[in-house]
């Protein structure tokens, strides 16, 4: 028989564990699964932190709120100081398309009613905006509002119930009236007596809350995967076979 060089085996061996070394040493970390859920608001200068700090917002609050309950949500404010029904219609395919929201609040309507939007105008806008969040896959909220009851009592009237005519015929989750608590106190307004402070927004959270988190769904904690039970196993099945592979005395 003839002999067998030990040396012909020991370079595939010893190259096998480098090359498991370098593996190791640029393998990727492993990362919890990140959450993609965004909540996407859309709404006038109530929620787009007019005349205040926009971390003293509802919206910023509400973001704080999340986090600190875990709910792994990221809040999109996609509102414009002056917006109304027909221009957050106008806006929200694009914001849909590329925020991808599992939650759309729709706070829009107040400056429709200040300048006298016909009814029907106002609810078509709205329900069509419901209409594109539902069959974008999003769960949808509506801020009821009001209007001073100087505008005639029938369009007063007709103005807050679209959108409990709204939530009732859409299922969807409905804050009968946003400003609930602090619409009958000044103190809670700016100087102009339309927008309101920093102190009103923490109760504008309150008013929205009970409402919203029946919509929101806490995301599950992935197990993570260890480096050692994947790419140990697959690394460790290599180097049985290159050793299995080995030419032996």
């Amino acid at each position: 028989m003839q002999p067998v060089l030990r040396q012909s085996g020991f370079p595939r061996a010893a190259s096998a564990l480098l090359l498991i070394a370098a593996l190791i040493a640029v393998a990727p970390p492993v990362r919890a699964a990140e959450s993609s859920r965004n909540l996407l608001v859309m709404g006038d200068s109530l929620s787009a932190a007019f005349g205040i700090d926009t971390e003293e917002s509802w919206v910023a609050l509400l973001g704080e709120r999340l986090q600190a309950k875990g709910y792994g949500y990221a809040v999109v404010n996609a509102s414009i100081t002056g917006d109304t029904t027909g221009g957050g219609l106008k806006r929200l395919p694009r914001a849909l398309a590329l925020h991808k929201p599992a939650v759309v609040i729709i706070e829009l309507g107040g400056n429709d009613g200040l300048r006298g939007t016909p009814i029907p105008v106002i609810r078509d806008n709205l329900a069509r905006m419901i209409e594109l969040s539902r069959e974008a896959g999003a769960e949808v909220v509506l801020t009821g509002l009001q209007i001073p009851t100087n505008y005639g009592g029938p369009y007063t009237r007709d103005f807050a119930k679209v959108y409990v005519d709204l939530a009732r015929r859409y299922q969807v989750g409905l804050v009968e009236f946003f400003l609930e608590g602090i619409a009958l106190d000044e103190k809670f307004f700016q100087p102009d007596g339309i927008h309101p402070t920093a102190e009103a927004q923490p109760i504008l959270l309150e008013n929205l809350w009970p409402v919203l988190e029946k919509k929101l769904h806490r995301q599950p904690h992935p197990r993570p995967t260890s480096v050692g039970s994947t790419w140990g196993r697959s690394l460790g099945a290599y180097l049985m076979s290159v050793m299995d592979a080995t030419p032996q005395e």
